[in-house]
């Protein structure tokens, strides 16, 4: 994150310059400010800089976990790729969601959707390849495709299109190294929801062009309506060009259980299988075990969330109605909101630090996602109520004086 990296501390070997090179991670680094401090009753912290559900898992699964850790088989492997049960339930849920038909020899279970991307983009491009991701970016990303020598090539940031990004962008970016098009949606940082035009038409872009169209909807299950987001399953060749990444986490609350998902043509999984063999074997078998329970009895739960989750971003635009607020929302959806500082040429960490200093509110810069963000804040929105985003609102007003 500009304005804010650590030291190597002094060692007598050498490291990596890849990662040397690699910013550290943003969330960690802005917690920094954040730690030490006491914050009095009367003005309390506001963290809004990770997205973590601020909900529990449902007590059901952890009473199903508390029963089914005594199995022997929770201690062990499963297959690389995971267990053929989770597999079969999440193609069979794809399948019903988006009207297509997914199988379970196109699903990978991963330890979680971070490494579900990691392996992904190992498998697809090397050193001196591009990938092309929307500005702003997920760090995570930008961090992994620097560190294999995989250059990120952005899309400019559309505030004006509510941060959706346009396949016309991405079509005069495409060189001979390109191998891939990223897309977040709902997106991570700014909570825009890409209509299924925009995918569509970035899906026909990378179909013609030869390239990967990686997807990740980890957010999918906050959407507003219960149309499809797209219609990319539905079409018979979509395991030509879709890679599919999801998450259970954010659902079932399960961010510490470490548990994603990878869906591709049989042909990637089995490259997929190779990086994952190395890395962690398999997702770990207990958060696996979640992930089935969930999918398989908290249908209500999971509505329930998103309820609450959609709530919350209307509570999160609310407060950008107030007059006295210069702070601009450019677009807000699922786990996030994306929002333009009124301080014109700050360094967006000062004006992140200046909040923490002295609203007691953490959020992160817009410089931790890419190139041209420093006019931009990220605020994580599932980690307050509805009361503290009125605190919100009054703090950001003081913050002006």
């Amino acid at each position: 994150m500009k304005g804010i990296r650590s030291g190597t501390g002094g060692l007598a070997y050498r490291i990596n310059p890849a990662l040397g090179a690699v910013i550290p991670p943003p969330i960690a680094e802005i917690a920094k400010l954040a730690a030490g401090r006491e914050y009095p009753p009367e003005k309390p912290l506001l963290d809004l800089a990770q997205a973590v559900p601020a909900y529990p898992p449902a007590e059901a699964l952890t009473a199903h976990l508390a029963d089914a850790v005594r199995r022997p088989e929770m201690a062990r492997y499963t297959p690389i790729v995971g267990r053929d049960d989770l597999r079969n339930a999440l193609a069979a849920a794809l399948s019903e969601t988006y009207g297509g038909d997914v199988t379970r020899d196109q699903v990978a279970i991963t330890a979680g959707c971070n490494q579900a991307f990691c392996l992904a983009l190992m498998a697809l491009a090397g050193p001196g390849d591009e990938a092309i991701l929307a500005a702003p970016s997920y760090f995570n990303y930008q961090m992994w495709l620097e560190m294999l020598g995989i250059a990120p090539v952005y899309l400019p940031f559309r505030p004006e299109r509510g941060g959706v990004p346009d396949p016309a962008d991405a079509a005069v970016r495409i060189t001979p190294r390109t191998r891939a098009i990223v897309l977040v949606t709902p997106n991570n940082p700014t909570g825009a929801i890409y209509p299924q035009e925009a995918i569509e038409g970035f899906h026909r872009l990378a179909r013609d062009a030869g390239l990967a169209l990686v997807l990740d909807e980890t957010y999918r299950d906050f959407l507003p309506g219960d149309a499809p987001p797209h219609g990319l399953f539905a079409r018979a060749d979509w395991d030509e060009t879709l890679v599919h990444l999801y998450s259970f986490s954010k659902v079932y609350s399960l961010t510490g259980y470490r548990v994603g998902a990878l869906v591709a043509g049989s042909g990637l999984l089995a490259e997929v299988a190779k990086a994952a063999d190395c890395v962690a074997i398999c997702a770990p078998a207990i958060a696996q075990e979640a992930a089935l329970y969930g999918l398989r009895n908290l249908a209500d739960f999971r509505a329930d969330k998103r309820r609450l989750v959609l709530e919350r971003v209307d509570q999160f635009r609310a407060v950008f109605a107030r007059n006295d607020l210069n702070y601009e929302l450019i677009c807000a959806g699922a786990f996030f909101a994306y929002v333009r500082h009124p301080f014109a040429g700050a360094p967006a960490v000062d004006v992140a630090r200046r909040l923490i200093r002295e609203e007691n509110v953490l959020c992160l810069p817009g410089s931790a996602f890419g190139p041209g963000q420093d006019g931009y804040l990220r605020f994580a929105l599932a980690n307050i109520d509805g009361d503290a985003m009125a605190l919100l609102g009054d703090r950001l007003v003081a913050s002006q004086r």
